[in-house]
């Protein structure tokens, strides 16, 4: 039986019982930096469409196109997560701000030497500053709610809302930068991109409000240089979003040549669109329910319907029953993605959150450069179908790996205690 003072502390945040989207917009402050946060992580959707559309402009060839775009993907994978580690050492708008400025740079410079027919290897070179100062935007964003949310509900509404953000980013992005290329000049969807990129990064930069404590500040010297890769969960989670990235590259792929192969290339839009819009109905489903069973558990069952959704994929010889298909896979990515950022509050110190959200957001990215690839060659020897046995590859390994190591993903503590009025703590588990 709670004593008076408990009731009275715990009666205000009585409805995060109930999480819902509603409740999680409430939260104070938080309005500041999701509308910047939103304008700033615009652009990150926009690159590699821009890069592909330029490149192919000047140099006639696809494969010259993918080949750069390759280029800045794995270059920020490689490099997002020491912006990450920089960023929890030292501040959000100390690492923001400096990247900023020499993405926006770079970027104007890679259209320049795009634009002159510099050489190949000069785009490449051009490429990895490119992909290497891509502004994490998201982790970031992740990172402020898991700083006033912390033991909260919540959490996994924000991590939902931030998954549905990021794919309603990655509808209108690409058709936002096709529109440009296509209908003002082949280089205008870059240059939209490092214009939205200062803005929106420097909107972003300075609410400081919101900013999370960083290793420098008062009472963190301590713990300033824990590495979020130390942590075992953290590797885990990150092999599991190397396989989602799978699914991303694979599909973007696999789709375009089966629309090509069949003779209707108008209907690639149509499928990635069911399969786009499958991740965010899951994404406002998975963050609307108060969920009774355990982060760990829901990732387990999600990324198991992952991949049996992805197994059938090369079986689909239809627009019709890849639609369908391409629906289902979406709809079981998000809870995937979802609960795996919200493992990392327990797994992962304060100190180090930001650095773990770009190795798993690094993840994403270098599982999709390397599914591009391999699925772009098997699409070519040998069909389509053939390229959409990645994503199967990809989610079957991972959930091969997360089965193996599943206790790397138990909290860091078995029990957390939370303060419950004045001087009384009760012990509470988390899963």
């Amino acid at each position: 039986m709670p004593s008076a003072v408990d009731t009275a502390t715990v009666t205000p945040s009585d409805t995060s019982r109930r999480p819902g989207y509603g409740q999680l917009l409430r939260t104070p402050g938080a309005w500041t930096f999701l509308l910047p946060g939103f304008a700033a992580r615009q652009p990150f959707a926009m690159l590699t469409i821009g890069i592909v559309l330029l490149v192919q402009h000047t140099t006639g060839s696809y494969g010259s196109a993918g080949a750069v775009a390759a280029f800045t993907g794995v270059s920020m994978a490689l490099f997002a997560p020491q912006s990450g580690k920089l960023a929890d050492r030292f501040g959000q708008r100390a690492v923001l701000v400096p990247g900023v400025l020499v993405h926006t740079l770079s970027v104007v410079a890679l259209t320049a030497l795009a634009l002159a027919d510099a050489p190949l290897w000069v785009l490449f070179a051009a490429a990895v500053p490119t992909g290497a100062s891509v502004p994490q935007i998201g982790p970031m964003v992740r990172s402020r709610w898991a700083a006033k949310l912390e033991g909260s509900p919540l959490m996994s509404t924000a991590a939902a809302f931030e998954s549905v953000t990021d794919e309603f980013t990655f509808v209108v992005g690409p058709v936002l930068a096709t529109a440009l290329c296509t209908g003002v000049h082949p280089a205008a969807g870059l240059i939209a991109e490092a214009a939205l990129t200062l803005t929106g990064g420097l909107l972003f930069a300075a609410q400081r409000g919101t900013q999370p404590a960083h290793g420098l500040t008062a009472g963190h010297a301590r713990v300033e240089r824990v590495s979020a890769l130390s942590v075992p969960g953290v590797r885990v989670l990150a092999i599991a979003f190397l396989g989602i990235g799978s699914v991303f590259g694979g599909m973007q792929v696999s789709l375009t040549a089966f629309t090509e192969e069949i003779g209707q290339p108008g209907m690639n839009g149509l499928l990635y669109g069911l399969f786009a819009a499958g991740n965010m109905l899951a994404g406002v489903a998975v963050g609307a329910i108060a969920w009774k069973s355990g982060p760990r558990r829901r990732l387990f069952l999600g990324y198991a319907g992952l991949t049996v959704a992805a197994s059938l994929l090369w079986s689909a010889h239809s627009v019709v029953l890849l639609g369908a298909l391409g629906l289902i896979v979406g709809l079981c990515i998000a809870p995937a993605l979802i609960t795996g950022y919200t493992l990392v509050e327990s797994l992962v110190p304060a100190s180090a959150r930001t650095e773990a959200f770009t190795w798993l957001t690094g993840a994403v990215a270098l599982g999709q450069a390397a599914a591009v690839t391999v699925a772009g060659r098997l699409a070519d020897g040998h069909g389509a179908s053939a390229g959409f046995l990645v994503p199967l590859a990809g989610t079957a390994m991972a959930l091969a790996t997360l089965v193996a190591l599943r206790s790397r993903l138990a909290p860091r503590p078995a029990t957390r205690t939370v303060a419950r009025g004045v001087g009384h703590r009760v012990p509470v588990t988390v899963d």
